[in-house]
């Protein structure tokens, strides 16, 4: 069967080629490759700065973001022929550490987690995939290939779920929330916020292509200029950028007793001292939170994909904006003007 591969931490060694068929070892449930999300995490593993190999290889599968029909469900219960599946990505480690014992590998304590298509287990760039039972989630049929988004959607899905629990420290209504950053990840936390009820604004450079339009038929708000010009002090941020200066201006733009969690991975670079005190003295000074989240549980997958079993299914279309075939998976990579969720499409849904 055809797989995308790369052998990790060397550029330029990524290739689409035939390799053996999924070994049951690797679970009991048979899937065919529907479609597979391309984000920033697969672009520095083919850029040779990211990404491990399974043991005794040298070349990974890549690919996370899954969606796939199932084929053989295997001797376990719950799924069927034909049902649409998603892998969830990370796997616990085999110590295990105290969160991965009660099933919170996201919040691994060890770093010795494992995860499809980035470290040490093959992802979901290929024709066919096996997952355990355990770790395949069924996806809302209604969704069709749309279903490919879930894995971005349980990252915020997470997010929201740190910022309203770090909240509760203290007497707490949020009303208003900022995203910042208007990619995939953004639009889908904008999604979330809104289903919850309150006034969402998102911030993003971007003037024209497709963001805004996505921004406003969801019936929030967007702004284009800075984070210190939002016009009001957000109850919760949720970041999704990386990039350094977003960051310190969500500190000082964020209310009295708010939350801001940092999703976004990015290089900002160092900032000077005097720039950190001050940064930190205006969190203190108004009882705020900071928090990092990354990766998700099995809640999440579940809290995701109700979220987007609520959506409109037409604004969620509006979310993959570019579709390549795996032979073309180079261009994938390649980020276009107006792209937002580019995905890689190994058969019809």
């Amino acid at each position: 069967m055809k797989a995308i591969t790369v052998e990790p931490k060397k550029a330029g060694t990524a290739r689409l080629e035939d390799i053996p068929e999924p070994d049951i070892r690797n679970g009991s449930v048979l899937v065919e490759a529907i479609a597979v999300g391309v984000c920033g995490t697969d672009a520095e593993i083919v850029e040779g700065k990211y990404g491990w190999a399974p043991p005794g290889k040298l070349r990974l599968v890549l690919g996370h973001e899954s969606l796939g029909r199932v084929i053989d469900p295997g001797p376990a219960p719950g799924f069927n022929v034909g049902d649409l599946v998603v892998g969830i990505v990370r796997r616990p480690d085999p110590v295990p550490c105290a969160n991965c014992a009660v099933g919170e590998w996201d919040m691994c304590r060890n770093g010795l987690y494992t995860e499809r298509g980035i470290k040490e287990v093959d992802g979901f760039m290929s024709e066919r995939w096996r997952i355990e039972p355990g770790y395949a989630m069924k996806v809302d049929p209604t969704l069709g290939i749309l279903g490919v988004l879930l894995e971005p959607t349980t990252v915020v899905a997470k997010a929201w779920e740190m910022a309203r629990a770090v909240g509760q420290r203290s007497f707490w209504e949020p009303e208003n929330a900022l995203i910042t950053g208007a990619g995939p990840v953004g639009l889908l936390a904008a999604l979330i916020g809104m289903q919850e009820g309150l006034d969402v604004h998102v911030f993003d450079r971007n003037t024209s292509g497709p963001k805004p339009d996505l921004v406003k038929a969801l019936g929030a708000t967007y702004h284009s200029t800075a984070v210190s010009d939002v016009g009001f002090e957000p109850d919760i941020i949720i970041e999704c950028t990386g990039v350094g200066q977003v960051i310190a201006q969500t500190i000082h733009q964020v209310a009295p007793g708010g939350v801001i969690c940092l999703t976004g991975v990015g290089g900002g670079g160092a900032a000077p001292a005097a720039v950190t005190a001050d940064t930190a003295a205006a969190a203190v000074l108004k009882n705020n939170a900071i928090v990092g989240s990354v990766n998700a549980n099995k809640r999440h997958w579940y809290k995701a994909s109700r979220a987007l079993a609520r959506a409109d299914r037409a604004w969620l279309a509006r979310l993959i904006t570019r579709r390549e075939r795996p032979e073309n998976f180079k261009e994938a990579l390649v980020r276009q003007p107006g792209d937002i969720k580019v995905i890689v499409q190994f058969a019809e849904i």
